[in-house]
C-alpha cells in the first residue's frame, strides 16, 4: 500500500513548528526529526522516539529483514519455526523462563508479547514497563537473545514440532485448498508461490536440526536487523543500550546475499475458478499486475502522485459503495485499490467483491464496467470535492491528535521505513503537504490512473466459492468474455443533488432543568426537560475525539415470542433505509468532510445508540440521534437489498466446519428456548421475517426518550454539549414510563452433557468446555472468576502447549453478569488434532481440578495482578474505557466512581478467593462440545 494510506494508521508526530513554505517537487521528503536514528558499525539500524502515551511503557521491536522467501527447499517453514523457537528458550532465559518472566511483570503471552513471520520479514513485539530499570534492561536482554542467542537443542526443537504442526493444522480448510490451486497463477513463475510461511507438513515433521540452525545463522545478522524503541524513555539511555547489547556482534564472514525475488510478467490473462464443498463465501478478485517494480516515494512530487492516486481510489470506491447500498446490490461489498501483492517487488491494481454464490460473473462485470466508466468519462467535480474534503478531514484529525498517539503506531511506521523505504516525515509535514497539494488537484490529474492500470496482459482473475449440487460453476471462457466491455454501452456517472441538512423537521428545543458535577470522576450530569439524562466527562486523552453511548432498558425481551421471531433478522436492516427522507447514499454524500457517526441498536434487554465525532462535527452526531429517534425511513426496497447482501454472506457460512459446530452445539443447548431461532437466517427464516413489524417495534422502542441516559467522553466543550443536548435531545418525545430489563427465564440445557459434532474432511478438531448457571451477582466474585480464567490459561498453555505439544493456542475465560439475571459463565477452548481431543480435554479438566483442590499457584496470581494493573494504567487514560465504565455502571446499577477502586480490588484478590469461586461454581454440571471430522 502507498504511504498516504499508511499514515492514517500510524499518525506520525512532528512536534517542531513548521511554516507554510512552498514545497518543491524535486525536494526529498524529510525523515521525522523527533526520531533518533542511526546505524551501528555492524550494520544494525535503530530508531528511537520518546512518546509518553501510554505513560511508563515502552514498545520494543526487533525486525529481521528475512522471511520464508529465503528458505532453501529443505527449509520450507523454518523461518516461521525459528520465530517459535525464540520463545522456547534463550541463553539468559532457558526453556519457558522467558514467557514466565514476562508474565510476572504483566506482559501477556499472545496478547502483548507476540511475533509474526511473512515472506520477507520476521518481527518480534515486546511492550514492557519503562519505569523500572531492571525490567527495561531485561527487555533489551530478551531482544538481544532473540537476535543472537536462541537455544536450538534437539529436545526443544522436537517439542516445538507439535505446536507448529498444530498451527499448520489450523490453516487447513477450503481457503488453503483453493489457494494452493490459484497461487501459481496469481504469482506466476515466482518464488513466492512456493514459499508460504507456514511451510510443508513433511518438512516440519522431519527436518534435520542443522537446517534450522543454518537459517538462524545465515539470516539473523546485524545488517538485516533493526531495533525500534518508542515509549516513555530517555533517548540517550536507549541508544547506549542498543550499542551495548548489539554492537559486539559481527556479520558472518561469508554472508549469503539477501536476494530479492521478482514476479515475472506474463502476456496471458490467467483465470482461476476454484470451488470447495467447505467454502463459506463467494469472492471475485481482478488483478492487473504492474509491469515494473514499485517506484519508491522519495520526493515531494512522488508524494503528490501518491496523494492523487489515493483520491482516485477514494472516488472509485465511493461509486462501488453507492452500488452496494442500492436496492439491487451487485455484491455484499466491493472495493478497488492500487498497492502491494504477496511480493515486495510487485504492486497491482486490484478489485475485490464478495457476492452471491450464483452472481460471480455479474459482480465481475460491475468491477470491469466501473473501471471502464472511470476510464472513459473520468469523475465529476462534485465527486472530487467530496473525496478531497474527506481526505483533508482525516488528516486534520490525525494532526490534531499528533501528541496523543500510542507508541505502537509509531513503531509500525518505522518498521515500514526500514523494510520498504516508506517515507516517515511526521504528521505535521504531511498535513501541511496535504493542505498545499489538495486544492491544486484537478479532475485531469486523476483521469489517467485507470488507463495506466487496466490492461490486457499481466492480468489475473480469481473466483472462489462453494461447490454443491445444482450450482453451476462458471467457466474460464465465460470469465474472459465478461472482461470484454462494450464501451459504447457505458454511460457517465449520474450525480444526484446533495442534501442541505440531516433534518427535515423543525426542532423545538427543550431545556436543561438540573446540572450536577461529580468531582471524584470529573463527570457532569444534565437532566433535560423531557427526562433525558446526559452525563459527560471532559478528557484530554485525545484532542479530536468524542465518544457517545445512549442506553435505555427494554430491548426485544419485551417483544412476544412471535414478534421476536419475525423481527430478529430484520432489525439490522432498519438503518439501511436512512432517515429524514434521505437514503444512505444521500447521507454519505452530505457527510463528506465531516467525521461523525451514530449506530442505533436493539439488544435483548436494552436499546440505544453508539457513536463518535470530532468536537468540530459533534452537532451532526446530535442531529443524527434526533433523526433516528423521530424520522427513520420505512423503505422496503432498502430491506430487499439488505436481505440480498445478508443472504449472500450467511448462505454457505455453515459449510465451514467450525461454524457448523457452533450452530449445532448451541442449537442443542438452546433447544428448550422458544426464542432461539438459529445463529443465521436461512431461506425459511427470511420468508417469515417481517420488516414492517420490525420498523413498528423500533418506533415503539424509541418512542420515549425520557427513559434514556446518554454518556459522552472526550474533548467535550461544556457550552456545546449543553446547547446540543437542549436542542436535539430535550426536544425528543417522552413519557414518564420507566422500563426495566426483563428476565424471560429461558436458559441453556443443564447437566453433565456432551455433544460431538462431525463435520469437515481435514484432520481438525476443536473442544469447548463450559460451566454456566444462575448466581447472585457479586463484584468480588466476578473479578475472582475473571482471575480464575487468566491463571488457568497460564497453566493450560504450560501443560497442553509446552509439555504435551498438543495445541497451538488455548484459553479459559470466566465472567459473571447481573442483567437480566445473575449468572456465571466459564469456558475453556482449544483447537487440536482429532486423535488428541479426548486426551487434551482430560488434561484441561485435570488442570482445573488442581486449582479446585489446591488453589492457584501464588506466582500465577501475581501474574494476573501485574497484567491487570499494567492494562489499567493504560486504559484509565482512554476515552473508550471510561465510556464502557459509564454504560456498565448504568446496566448494573453500580457507582461509576468504582473505576477508581480497581487497583485496590485487584490487589485484594487472593489465591483463596480464586479457589473459592472454582469450588463454588465449577464442581457440578458442565458441557463438553467436540468438533470431529466427518466419518469416512
Amino acid at each position: 500500500m502507498k504511504q498516504i494510506k499508511r499514515t492514517l494508521f500510524f499518525l506520525l508526530v512532528f512536534p517542531l513548528a513548521m511554516g507554510a513554505q512552498e514545497l518543491k517537487g524535486d525536494s526529498p521528503i524529510p525523515f521525522d526529526p523527533s526520531v533518533k536514528t542511526g546505524k551501528l558499525k555492524n550494520g544494525l539500524t535503530y530508531y528511537i522516539k520518546k512518546n509518553a502515551k501510554p505513560e511508563n511503557k515502552v514498545d520494543l521491536r526487533l525486525v529481521i529483514n528475512a522471511g520464508s522467501i529465503l528458505e532453501t527447499d529443505e527449509q520450507q517453514g523454518l523461518a516461521h519455526f525459528m520465530e517459535h523457537m525464540c520463545f522456547n528458550g534463550t541463553k539468559r532465559f532457558p526453556k519457558n523462563k522467558l514467557v514466565d518472566y514476562l508474565q510476572s511483570i504483566g506482559v501477556k503471552f499472545g496478547q502483548h508479547l507476540n511475533a509474526y513471520t511473512s515472506f520477507d520479514e520476521t518481527v518480534y513485539f515486546l511492550p514492557i514497563p519503562s519505569d523500572d530499570a531492571s525490567k527495561l534492561e531485561n527487555g533489551f536482554n530478551i531482544l538481544e537473545d532473540w537476535a543472537f542467542n536462541a537455544v536450538l537443542t534437539p529436545e526443544e526443537v522436537d517439542k516445538e514440532r507439535g505446536v507448529v504442526l498444530e498451527e499448520y493444522r489450523l490453516g487447513l480448510g477450503a481457503s488453503k485448498r483453493m489457494m494452493g490451486r490459484y497461487m501459481p497463477k496469481m504469482m506466476y513463475k515466482s518464488h513466492y508461490a512456493d514459499r508460504l510461511p507456514i511451510g510443508k507438513k513433511e518438512i516440519l515433521e522431519n527436518f534435520k536440526y542443522d537446517k534450522l540452525t543454518s537459517f538462524y545463522k545465515d539470516w539473523y545478522r546485524p545488517n538485516l536487523m533493526s531495533v525500534i524503541v518508542v515509549g516513555d524513555i530517555d533517548v540517550a539511555e536507549m541508544e547506549k543500550k542498543i550499542n551495548d547489547h548489539f554492537g559486539k556482534y559481527q556479520n558472518p564472514k561469508n554472508e549469503k546475499p539477501r536476494k530479492v525475488y521478482d514476479v515475472p510478467n506474463h502476456k496471458e490473462t490467467f483465470v482461476a475458478v476454484e470451488s470447495d464443498k467447505e467454502a463459506s463465501g463467494t469472492q471475485v478478485q481482478l488483478i492487473y499486475k504492474d509491469h515494473n517494480a514499485p517506484k519508491k516515494t522519495v520526493t515531494v512530487a512522488d508524494y503528490r502522485a501518491d496523494l492523487v492516486e489515493n483520491i482516485f481510489t477514494t472516488m472509485l470506491n465511493n461509486r462501488l459503495d453507492e452500488l452496494t447500498n442500492s436496492p439491487t446490490p451487485p455484491f455484499t461489498f466491493g472495493y478497488s485499490y492500487h498497492g502491494g501483492t504477496w511480493a515486495r517487488t510487485k504492486e497491482a491494481y486490484q478489485s475485490f467483491a464478495m457476492t452471491q454464490e450464483d452472481k460471480q460473473l455479474e459482480a465481475l462485470k460491475v468491477l470491469v464496467t466501473e473501471n471502464e466508466r472511470a476510464k472513459k468519462y473520468g469523475f465529476t467535480q462534485s465527486e472530487l470535492d467530496r473525496a478531497k474534503s474527506d481526505y483533508l478531514a482525516r488528516y486534520e484529525q490525525a494532526y490534531n491528535d499528533r501528541d496523543k498517539s500510542n507508541s505502537e503506531m509509531f513503531v509500525s511506521e518505522y518498521q515500514s521505513y526500514f523494510l520498504e523505504g516508506t517515507p516517515a516525515p511526521g504528521i505535521a509535514w504531511e498535513y501541511e503537504a496535504v493542505k498545499q497539494m489538495l486544492p491544486k488537484v484537478e479532475l485531469k490529474d486523476v483521469a489517467g490512473f485507470v488507463k495506466e492500470y487496466v490492461k490486457d496482459d499481466n492480468r489475473v482473475v480469481i473466483i472462489t466459492g462453494p461447490e454443491k449440487e445444482g450450482l453451476k460453476k462458471v467457466t474460464e471462457q465465460e470469465v474472459l468474455n465478461t472482461l470484454k466491455v462494450n464501451s459504447d454501452e457505458v454511460k457517465p456517472y449520474e450525480e444526484t443533488a446533495v442534501a442541505s441538512s440531516l433534518l427535515r423537521k423543525e426542532v423545538k428545543a427543550g431545556k436543561i432543568t438540573n446540572k450536577e458535577f461529580n468531582a471524584n470522576i470529573g463527570a457532569t450530569t444534565l437532566t433535560l426537560s423531557n427526562g433525558v439524562k446526559v452525563t459527560y466527562k471532559k478528557t484530554d486523552f485525545k484532542n479530536d475525539e468524542v465518544l457517545m453511548e445512549g442506553i435505555s432498558f427494554g430491548g426485544t425481551n419485551l417483544y412476544t415470542n412471535d414478534e421476536a421471531k419475525k423481527t430478529q433478522f430484520a432489525n439490522g436492516a432498519l438503518t439501511e433505509a436512512g432517515f429524514s427522507g434521505l437514503k444512505l447514499n444521500d447521507i454519505n454524500k452530505f457527510m463528506a468532510g465531516k467525521i461523525a457517526n451514530v449506530n442505533p441498536y436493539i439488544g435483548s434487554t436494552s436499546e440505544g445508540f453508539r457513536g463518535s465525532a470530532t468536537p468540530k462535527d459533534l452537532e451532526y452526531l446530535f442531529q443524527t440521534v434526533h433523526a433516528y429517534f423521530t424520522d427513520l425511513n420505512l423503505d422496503k426496497e432498502a430491506f430487499e437489498g439488505y436481505k440480498q447482501k445478508q443472504s449472500a454472506f450467511f448462505k454457505n457460512l455453515s459449510s465451514q466446519p467450525n461454524v457448523y459446530f457452533q450452530q449445532e452445539f448451541y442449537g442443542y443447548l438452546m433447544k428448550e428456548n422458544p426464542r432461539y431461532f438459529g445463529m443465521f437466517p436461512d431461506d425459511k427464516a427470511w420468508e417469515t421475517t417481517d420488516y414492517e413489524l420490525a420498523y413498528k417495534k423500533y418506533k415503539e422502542r424509541f418512542a420515549n426518550a425520557g427513559d434514556f441516559e446518554f454518556f459522552f467522553v472526550g474533548n467535550v466543550d461544556d457550552k456545546a454539549i449543553e446547547e446540543f443536548s437542549a436542542k436535539y435531545l430535550a426536544s425528543l418525545p417522552s413519557t414518564d414510563k420507566k422500563e426495566k430489563a426483563v428476565d424471560l427465564g429461558y436458559r441453556m440445557l443443564k447437566g453433565d452433557l456432551k455433544k460431538v459434532v462431525n463435520k469437515g474432511t481435514d484432520p481438525k478438531s476443536s473442544v469447548t468446555i463450559m460451566y454456566y448457571g444462575d448466581a447472585d451477582y457479586s463484584p468480588k466474585e466476578a473479578l475472582a472468576m475473571q482471575a480464575l480464567g487468566e491463571v488457568l490459561t497460564i497453566k493450560l498453555i504450560e501443560e497442553l502447549r509446552e509439555n504435551e505439544s498438543g495445541v497451538y493456542g488455548v484459553s479459559a475465560r470466566g465472567s459473571m453478569s447481573k442483567v437480566p439475571n445473575g449468572a456465571y459463565n466459564f469456558s475453556i477452548g482449544f483447537p487440536c488434532g482429532p486423535e488428541n481431543a479426548e486426551k487434551l480435554t482430560a488434561s484441561a479438566l485435570r488442570e482445573l481440578q488442581k486449582i479446585i483442590d489446591n488453589g492457584p499457584v501464588e506466582g500465577d496470581v501475581v501474574k494476573f495482578k501485574e497484567a491487570e494493573l499494567l492494562d489499567y494504567k493504560k486504559d484509565i487514560k482512554e476515552n473508550r474505557y471510561w465510556l464502557s465504565n459509564f454504560s456498565r455502571s448504568y446496566t448494573n446499577g453500580t457507582n461509576a466512581d468504582d473505576i477508581l477502586k480497581f487497583e485496590e480490588k485487584v490487589n485484594a484478590i487472593t489465591a483463596k478467593d480464586i479457589q473459592a469461586v472454582a469450588k463454588k461454581y465449577l464442581t457440578k454440571d458442565k458441557v463438553v462440545g467436540i468438533l470431529m471430522p466427518e466419518k469416512s
